[in-house]
């Protein structure tokens, strides 16, 4: 049996990797072990633990590492602590594997410890470029203490290669949010509305939106330029789902917040939708606005328009059904008027998501019982100079 960690620390990443939990806990060759932390365990940020004992998934151990996010020095905090916390932790649980998504920077602490156990990580989501955020550096890193990686599509594949990790160890397996939409029935607006106690009475958007990391203190007046375009949509509602706990993240929420309290009438603010009530707001909502991965990445598969606002997912690959504009009033209610046409409307029935079928977890649990058919993976890697050679 293979004792498999997996870390989750937010409610995005938990989604994300949901499909992928079920197969370990079910399978007889796997004994997984969920390690569950960040804003999971925060009230702020909606306690989204609940969402993963909703799923009957046993948690392994829950690791508080979140501090106060309202300064920059607080995610070194948080980084710091995570390090600490999960260093003492795998000093007494070791594993063969840790599987971690994405690009957080807590992620990145854990990984180091991980590293410095003698504990290999599987990454998911690799090789992927997001301008303008921090999430740029961390996703890179934990590449580089990454053995075994499974990202989404070819491109990224011939990135981690070209960063020297050999083409053995690079599985591209597709998107892992997509074998939710494969799998999932999602439910109908009623149910929605009953979930939110809040009436969808007009064509609704899904809004989220996190503070662009490498920009100096943007968040503050791109979240007015937001909440100013969405004020000039007196004839839509809005659900708003929170920021995330970066820098900057509190004073977006905040903005909200105030927002729905004059807005009541047309717009709600949760801080986690959950997975499934999340889908079922894309699948019946007009269009997804803001500037999270899950408008590039899983949006696309619902064939409804994305607008996507900012630098914060510059560098991904995009459908044809994603709107980008930039962060101000005038240009997202251009991007809103262009999304609500029938011509685009048209344009993203026929849009095909380039993030994968929707098959990502049965390729990374074939891959990963392929590794530990032989042999215990071991730490030593060369670095695979692909100059000149076909990738």
């Amino acid at each position: 049996m293979i004792k498999i960690a997996v870390l989750t620390s937010t409610r995005a990443e938990y989604g994300l990797m949901r499909q992928l939990i079920f197969r370990l806990r079910d399978d007889a060759d796997f004994d997984l072990n969920l390690l569950v932390t960040g804003t999971h365990l925060s009230e702020k940020f909606g306690l989204t633990v609940n969402e993963i004992n909703d799923d009957h998934v046993p948690i392994a151990a829950k690791i508080d590492i979140l501090a106060e996010v309202g300064e920059k020095i607080d995610v070194s905090k948080t980084m710091a602590k995570a390090i600490s916390s999960f260093s003492d932790f795998f000093s007494n649980h070791h594993f063969d594997l840790l599987i971690v998504d994405g690009d957080r920077y807590e992620t990145l602490a854990v990984c180091i410890s991980a590293v410095n156990h003698h504990i290999p990580i599987a990454h998911c989501g690799g090789g992927e470029t997001t301008v303008g955020a921090s999430d740029e550096f961390w996703r890179h890193a934990i590449t580089k203490l990454s053995y075994l990686h499974f990202p989404i599509m070819e491109v990224y594949r011939k990135r981690i290669i070209c960063m020297g990790e050999s083409p053995d160890r690079v599985c591209m397996s597709g998107a892992l949010g997509l074998d939710n939409i494969r799998v999932m029935t999602l439910g109908t607006k009623k149910e929605l509305e009953d979930r939110l106690c809040f009436s969808l009475d007009k064509p609704y958007a899904v809004v989220t939106f996190h503070p662009v990391t490498l920009e100096d203190n943007t968040f503050d007046r791109q979240a007015d330029e937001l909440l100013a375009a969405c004020d000039q949509l007196t004839d839509m509602n809005f659900i708003f789902t929170k920021a995330n706990a970066d820098f900057g993240g509190d004073v977006i929420n905040r903005k909200l917040e105030h927002y729905v309290k004059s807005h009541n009438d047309s717009a709600v603010c949760v801080p986690s939708l959950g997975t499934y009530y999340y889908f079922t707001a894309v699948k019946n909502c007009a269009f997804v606005m803001g500037n999270s991965s899950s408008g590039i990445t899983e949006v696309p598969s619902f064939h409804i328009p994305t607008i996507n606002i900012g630098d914060r997912q510059k560098g991904r690959e995009r459908a044809v059904s994603i709107i980008d504009c930039r962060p101000i009033s005038d240009d997202i209610i251009a991007a809103v008027n262009k999304a609500r046409t029938e011509e685009f409307r048209k344009i993203c029935k026929s849009a095909v998501n380039p993030n994968g079928d929707g098959h990502a977890v049965s390729r990374i649990i074939a891959k990963i019982k392929e590794e530990f058919q032989s042999e215990k993976i071991s730490m030593e890697k060369s670095f695979y100079d692909c100059k000149g050679k076909d990738l």
